[in-house]
């Protein structure tokens, strides 16, 4: 399917979700996120997916200066725009039964830094910042930023994000646990398809179960999460990889996941 706002690769197990509005650092309109949220409703086939930003940007946040949360009513615009069109994306991704990694170079802003750190890994250029500067306009974090930030970081440095509106650069954002990996900036695309290929190539069934399990965490009792793994566990342990990785183990050879 051709996109207006984002370009569509499949890299061979991995789907390559590139935001493509170089010219505006991908600032993104609700129309964005609409194509996101189509292009991962229909994965065709991928183990992985990987999601990116043409240019030195991967996303400098809602496109706001282009007029595109309208300025009739702007409450009411700007309400209809998060619940109709950014947050279902955001849900799509984390709905996925498939791994998800983010490729971060130079800014990941606003509604551009929730959707980078809701990837499973975070795989950041070394000229990559993140930033929560709705404060410096009077607005709050959206994206899901509030629910994401302090169980990625903490409360405290949270409120340091969302509160005082500055630049988390990369070492440091590496450094408070908030993502997986700071490399060189021309490193950048190479390492993360390297990461998302490898997942690709994973025990997907197993995999979608983790990041299932993962976003309950946090929400649920020690016993609900013991259960809820052996539910996952008895779900897994009847797929084809399941099977495969135990021969492996017996033979002593690498495991050949074909994702069933």
């Amino acid at each position: 399917m051709t996109y207006q706002h984002i370009l569509e690769e499949p890299v061979g197990d991995v789907l390559v979700l590139t935001l493509n509005r170089p010219d505006r650092l991908n600032a993104a309109p609700p129309a964005l996120f609409d194509e996101l949220r189509a292009a991962l409703g229909d994965l065709n086939g991928a183990r992985a997916v990987l999601i990116a930003g043409s240019g030195r940007a991967f996303c400098s946040g809602a496109d706001v200066a282009g007029g595109a949360l309208g300025s009739d009513n702007p409450g009411d615009t700007t309400y209809a725009a998060l619940t109709e069109h950014y947050n279902p994306a955001m849900r799509a991704i984390a709905e996925l039964d498939v791994p998800v990694v983010s490729a971060v170079r130079g800014p990941a802003a606003g509604i551009g830094c929730s959707l980078a750190l809701a990837a499973d890994f975070c795989v950041a250029s070394d000229t990559a910042y993140f930033l929560q500067a709705f404060v410096n306009i009077g607005l709050v974090p959206d994206g899901g930023a509030s629910w994401m930030l302090p169980r990625l970081i903490g409360r405290a440095r949270a409120a340091e994000m969302m509160m005082l509106g500055e630049r988390v650069a990369a070492a440091r954002a590496l450094d408070w646990g908030m993502i997986h990996k700071v490399v060189p900036d021309e490193a950048l695309d190479g390492e993360a398809l390297a990461l998302a290929a490898r997942l690709a190539a994973g025990p997907t069934m197993a995999l979608g179960l983790m990041r299932r399990a993962l976003g309950q965490a946090l929400e649920t009792d020690y016993a609900t999460a013991m259960t809820a793994e052996a539910q996952a566990q008895r779900a897994a342990r009847g797929s084809a990889d399941s099977m495969e990785g135990g021969m492996a183990f017996l033979q002593k050879r690498k495991p050949n996941f074909t994702g069933r």
